[in-house]
């Protein structure tokens, strides 16, 4: 029987990270592990919400969609952003530590008729990638190894910080020096390189709206990348592929560099290896083509 899990795709899947959506779904039923969608899911917030309104009602974004999640009994959360991810776990725990946040929360879920009681876990689907699927399952669903890519895993600083090595957040990775990632690399037949600036900042939602205050987060990123021989960068951050890859052409004009690196989730790694069609993989979503994956599948 599939495991099952209550899916909150967040916000980005819809628009910018239509092909992590896409390929984490492809994957995940690869695997055998059942997505159910939050029904009328909102969004957490992000890094913005804080500023418009406040702990509070930003918190309340989040207890909102735990509550749907809970109502539909489809088991733990899963989702593969990683603002949704920090926002909506950091909520969930505190849910359960403290008496007086949760009464706040239920009072503002009450405006709508719902509650929430803190008792659903709040998951990663990288961390599920690793705990639940297991690396030998997914090694055992590869039918077209990426032999000869060289992959640049780029974690980023928001996914395992700073849950990944607590219990609650499945102790799958330590924050400052992840391996998951590259150990999704190489398991669908690609080459990790040794990536100095996998937990680098890339300027997040600030680049978003001050880019030219980030652009040398983002080229040190891609500098390491190209030096090293990176055919492309990995990914399971919608930002951080956001980012580094739609701002290539201003760097390029500001440093006199010429980056033009494809980058991507690792999820696409895992839907190409696993012999899935382009479509399921979200090759076609790309402003820098990945064609070079597709290319080195055997």
């Amino acid at each position: 029987m599939s495991k099952k899990f209550a899916y909150y795709p967040g916000c980005s899947s819809e628009a910018s990270a239509v092909h992590l959506d896409k390929s984490t779904r492809a994957v995940f039923k690869t695997l055998d592990l059942e997505l159910q969608d939050i029904e009328d899911w909102n969004c957490c917030g992000a890094s913005v919400g804080h500023l418009a309104g406040g702990n509070t009602a930003n918190s309340a974004l989040s207890a909102r969609t735990m509550a749907l999640a809970q109502a539909q009994d489809a088991g733990d959360i899963a989702t593969p952003c990683a603002a949704c991810y920090l926002n909506t776990h950091e909520v969930n725990e505190h849910i359960r530590e403290d008496a007086e946040f949760k009464g706040e929360m239920n009072e503002a879920l009450g405006a709508a008729g719902q509650s929430y009681d803190g008792e659903l876990l709040v998951r990663h689907t990288c961390e599920i990638l690793v705990n639940e699927a297991g690396y030998d399952a997914i090694k055992e669903k590869v039918t077209k190894p990426l032999e000869g890519l060289k992959v640049a895993g780029y974690v980023g600083c928001q996914t395992v910080r700073p849950f990944a090595s607590t219990e609650r957040g499945g102790k799958y990775a330590e924050y400052d020096d992840p391996d998951f990632l590259d150990r999704f690399s190489e398991l669908c037949g690609a080459e990790a390189i040794d990536f100095k600036h996998r937990t680098a900042c890339c300027g997040g939602s600030v680049a978003v709206m001050s880019p030219d205050r980030t652009l040398h987060l983002m080229k040190d990123i891609l500098q390491e990348a190209q030096e090293k021989g990176a055919d492309v960068i990995s990914t399971p951050c919608p930002l951080c592929l956001q980012n580094v890859e739609m701002y290539q052409a201003q760097i390029n004009a500001k440093f006199g560099t010429d980056f033009n690196i494809p980058v991507v989730f690792h999820t696409q790694l895992m839907a190409v290896a696993m012999g899935l069609s382009d479509e399921e993989a979200g090759l076609k979503n790309h402003m820098i083509p990945a064609d070079v994956v597709k290319e080195k599948a055997k």
